[in-house]
C-alpha cells in the first residue's frame, strides 16, 4: 500500500482544537452520502476524550497546504487488544488522490503496535465498520486485502398509531435507570446479555462502564427516563437503553442497546421492551423508531425487531471489513 500523501498536504495527530473542522468534514460527505447531518460536535468531542483513547496516538489528520483539515482516521485500541477497531473520513473534494490509502495504511501500522500486548496465543485483526453506500471506501478495503465478513441492518418502525401495549412476564418489573444508584448493575447486566454476540471480547469490565459513565454523562442529550430496566426481584433481567434522536434524524427515536440476559430469554422480554420503548417514543411525539442490527445475529435479535414490525432501511446497510494482522485463536465470539 502507498505510505506516502500526495504533495501539497501533510499530516499529524488529531488535536482538540480541529474538533469543529472534524465534525464539519464527517457532515459534508454524510450529505453527500446519506443527505443528513450525521454527527453531533458535543458527541464527537466527547469520543475525542473517551478514557483509554489517545488523540496523539490513536488519530491522524491530513491538511492541506492552508491546513485545511481533509482527512482523519482513528483507533480504538483496548484490552485485550485483539480487535482494533478502525474509522475515518476524507473530505470528498478530496478522494481519489491516496489520502484514504494514506490514513488506512496509517491505521494498520498503529494496530500493529499492539501485538505485543494481545494475549500471546490469540488471533488479532483490525475492523472497518463502514455504509455500504460508500463504494470508494468499500474499494479501498478490498484492495488492501481486507476481508467482508458482515453485515449490519438499520432496521426502522413507522408509528402510525400506538404500538401495542407490552406483554410483560410474570415478575418483571420496568423502572426508569436512577443515577448513583442503577449504573453497575446495568454495565453487568448488558455486557453479559452481549456476551454471545458475533464478534463480542471480553473487556475488563471495569473499563467498559468507565468508558460508558463517561459517554452519557458528558452528553446533555442522554435522558435517563428514555433506560427502561427490566428488574425480576433485585436481577436486572434485561435493558432497553435509547436515545431522544436517531443521529441523521432528531425526528426518530433511536434504541441504542436493547439486551436480555440469557435465563430470562424466550420469555418475550425483549419484545416487551420493544414494545414499551416504542410506546414511549410515540408519547413523546415520535413517529419513527430505529436501531441497528447483526444481519446474523447469532440470538435471533433479527427476527425479533421483525416480528415487532421494524423492516431493514434499504440505504442503510453497513459492512463490517476485517484484515488479520496476526494468526492465531480467535477468542472472540463466533
Amino acid at each position: 500500500m502507498k505510505t506516502t500523501l500526495p504533495s501539497g498536504y501533510h499530516a499529524r495527530p488529531a488535536r482538540m482544537d480541529d474538533l469543529e473542522a472534524a465534525v464539519e468534514m464527517f457532515n459534508l460527505d454524510s450529505r453527500r452520502l446519506i443527505g443528513a447531518d450525521e454527527f453531533i460536535l458535543q458527541e464527537e468531542g466527547n469520543e475525542w476524550q473517551t478514557p483509554g483513547f489517545n488523540l496523539a496516538t490513536d488519530s491522524q489528520v491530513v491538511l492541506t497546504e492552508d491546513d485545511q483539515l481533509v482527512g482523519y482516521y482513528r483507533v480504538w485500541d483496548m484490552k485485550p487488544h485483539i480487535t482494533i477497531y478502525v474509522w475515518g473520513r476524507v473530505h470528498p473534494d478530496h478522494t481519489g488522490r491516496g489520502i484514504a490509502t494514506y490514513l488506512l495504511e496509517w491505521a494498520r501500522e498503529r494496530a500493529s503496535q499492539s501485538l505485543p500486548k494481545a494475549p500471546a496465543e490469540a488471533r488479532v485483526i483490525m475492523q472497518c465498520f463502514v455504509i455500504t453506500l460508500n463504494q470508494a471506501a468499500l474499494k479501498l478495503f478490498e484492495d488492501a486485502g481486507m476481508q467482508l465478513t458482515r453485515y449490519f441492518h438499520h432496521m426502522v418502525i413507522d408509528l402510525d398509531g400506538p404500538p401495542p401495549a407490552p406483554q410483560w412476564p410474570p415478575g418483571i418489573e420496568v423502572r426508569e435507570l436512577v443515577y448513583d444508584r442503577d449504573e453497575w448493575p446495568l454495565t453487568l447486566a448488558m455486557v453479559e446479555a452481549f456476551k454471545d454476540h458475533w464478534g463480542f471480547v471480553e473487556r475488563p469490565i471495569e473499563e467498559d462502564h468507565e468508558r460508558w459513565m463517561h459517554n452519557v454523562r458528558n452528553n446533555d442529550d442522554f435522558d435517563p427516563s428514555l433506560c427502561y430496566l427490566a428488574w425480576d426481584g433485585d436481577q436486572l433481567a434485561g435493558a432497553s437503553i435509547c436515545w431522544p434522536y436517531a443521529h441523521e434524524d432528531r425526528d426518530m427515536g433511536w434504541v441504542d442497546e436493547l439486551g436480555v440476559r440469557k435465563p430470562w430469554r424466550n420469555r418475550g422480554l425483549g419484545l416487551a421492551l420493544l414494545h414499551h420503548s416504542f410506546g414511549e417514543f410515540y408519547r413523546r411525539g415520535k413517529r419513527s423508531v430505529g436501531l441497528g442490527v447483526d444481519a446474523e445475529n447469532l440470538t435471533g435479535a433479527l427476527r425479533l425487531y421483525e416480528r415487532a414490525g421494524m423492516h431493514p432501511d434499504p440505504e442503510r446497510q453497513y459492512a463490517v471489513f476485517e484484515l488479520e494482522l496476526r494468526p492465531g485463536q480467535d477468542l472472540r465470539t463466533r
